[in-house]
């Protein structure tokens, strides 16, 4: 009686079967997981940088009002805010009517 013939790549070929399919299992990990993994962590970073930036937009613009209000020097005192409010309402103004005009029609 002959023995039975070790598998075309050797005796050890439960091992090599075990090599390959750990193998797919990482490539298709890497294809699919990997970039998923790093479109979320980048979805996450932007909320929170765009959350932040916009607190500290928000906070530079109080805080320059605030600074024209207590420096302003040529208003007497307590009457002074309107200036500098209708100075920051033309900057807004003319920024939004710049972007209004830069907008694009949509497509119907």
């Amino acid at each position: 009686m002959t023995s039975p013939s070790p598998g075309p790549s050797g005796s050890d070929w439960p091992a090599e079967v075990a090599a390959r399919i750990d193998s797919l299992v990482g490539t298709v990990r890497d294809k699919t997981t990997v970039p998923a993994t790093t479109a979320a962590r980048g979805v996450v970073y932007g909320l929170i940088a765009g959350v932040l930036g916009a607190a500290i937009g928000i906070l530079m613009v109080v805080a320059v009002v605030r600074l024209l209000d207590v420096y302003l020097p040529f208003q007497p005192r307590g009457r002074r805010v309107w200036v500098v409010d209708a100075g920051a309402s033309a900057i807004f103004l003319g920024l939004g009517a710049f972007l209004w005009r830069r907008r694009r029609p949509r497509a119907n």
